[in-house]
């Protein structure tokens, strides 16, 4: 899947702005084009994740044509694609074998269990808090 991203050319002193306009809020910058465009997929990755994290929708990508008559606040600035990785949306769920010290495994269940959740829930818990 890929993202346009409206790109503001930078300075000698000024880095390049990147906006994605179809993904409210979302911007980044780099000192070189090349930083925008990789500093442009983090923000475009964090802002999905935090979108789902909070069960929003996550809005499907226009067509730079599109975005270009819906945004002329964007003329003069240069378009690109940022491509992201389709798997990041999926929420399907994925068996996964894991090994752990067996004390860990006493530690991690015990937290479950005070946190009233499964091990699996627990686990899915803590990677997102942090």
């Amino acid at each position: 899947m890929y993202y346009p991203v409206a790109i503001e050319p930078g300075t000698e002193t000024e880095a390049f702005g990147v906006v994605v306009p179809d993904l409210p809020g979302c911007f980044s910058a780099g000192d070189t084009l090349e930083e925008a465009f990789i500093q442009a997929e983090e923000a475009i990755t964090g802002w999905i994740e935090t979108a789902l994290d909070a069960g929003q929708a996550i809005p499907k990508p226009s067509t730079i044509e599109a975005l270009r008559k819906a945004h002329p606040e964007y003329d003069g600035w240069m378009w690109g694609v940022v491509k992201i990785d389709p798997a990041m949306l999926d929420d399907k769920l994925e068996r996964v074998n894991i090994s752990l010290p067996r004390r860990i495994l006493h530690r991690l269940d015990a937290q479950a269990r005070a946190a009233g959740e499964t091990r699996s829930g627990f686990i899915a818990s803590m990677a997102l808090s942090r």
